[in-house]
């Protein structure tokens, strides 16, 4: 069986990682993804999608990871229930970050930083962007961003 996502979009908020009780690092927060059509008023409009990291994942978006900053996610669908305080019970479907990316521009912030947790990797830029496949450089320039 297949479940897998990939999203790209903005993070709503500023991200906060949280440490429970397990002593994990966790760090909830909602991509708004643009879709790419518009409503009949002409207006774009967005879906908001839940997305929670774990460990090192969330600790590399509380570290490098702002608000508006343009993230790419890779995971899993997960659907999960709890009761609430009223004994309702809640149903949440989120969006589990095995690897994440922080794709914002390099002049906004460090960019082209990346975690893969499905590699304990973490994987820093250090300059030009390089294609891996080839190992040459390309240039701010060649970029379409």
């Amino acid at each position: 069986m297949i479940n897998n996502v990939v999203l790209v979009g903005r993070i709503t908020k500023d991200p906060e990682v949280r440490t429970i009780s397990s002593g994990s690092a966790t760090c909830s927060f909602t991509l708004a993804i643009d879709r790419n059509f518009q409503s009949q008023q002409g207006e774009r409009q967005a879906d908001f999608i839940p997305c929670v990291a774990w460990n090192q994942s969330a600790q590399f978006i509380g570290n490098y990871v702002k608000k508006g900053y343009l993230l790419g996610v890779e995971g899993r669908i997960q659907t999960r229930s709890y009761q609430d305080q009223q004994g309702q019970t809640r149903y949440v479907t989120e969006v589990v970050c095995n690897r994440v990316e922080n794709l914002t521009p390099r002049g906004t912030s460090n960019t082209s930083n990346n975690y893969d947790a499905n590699n304990n990797n973490y994987q820093g830029n250090s300059g030009n962007v390089a294609d891996k496949s080839y190992n040459q450089e390309i240039s701010d320039d060649d970029l379409p961003f």
